[in-house]
């Protein structure tokens, strides 16, 4: 009984902090394909992006990432062979919108919206051959 009472009161206590996770901040963004081959970047060195949600993402050195196309804040890369995510009050799908070797932020390409990421943050890449 005491075990069925513990399991309620730690399943109440997820679901109450689940529930006050903010939500991301995005704006709507029109995601213009490239004309030119996909461009290949490898991630030199790890990073962890702080979001203003309060969770944090880790970018795995050596992940590779295609370019799909532009935003106005940046070119936008998509994870070869894996996928990324950010998480608010919900995990949304990410690819990485990235500005003179700055990580501007996150274009979602199931809502078609970008996300700032506040501050912008240097990432070390090495552009590859597509």
């Amino acid at each position: 009984m005491l075990n069925i009472r513990g399991f309620a009161l730690a399943l109440v206590a997820v679901s109450a902090l689940s529930a006050c996770a903010p939500t991301i901040q995005v704006q709507t963004s029109q995601l213009t394909a490239q004309s030119t081959p996909q461009q290949v970047i490898r991630i030199v060195r790890p990073a962890v992006v702080r979001l203003a949600t309060g969770y944090s993402r880790k970018l795995r050195a050596g992940s590779t990432w295609r370019s799909v196309g532009v935003l106005p804040q940046g070119s936008v890369y998509r994870p070869v062979g894996s996928e990324f995510t950010i998480e608010g009050r919900q995990v949304h799908e990410a690819y990485l919108v990235i500005d003179a070797d700055r990580l501007v932020g996150f274009y979602l390409p199931g809502e078609s919206n970008f996300s700032a990421l506040e501050p912008p943050q240097s990432i070390q890449i090495e552009k590859m051959n597509g």
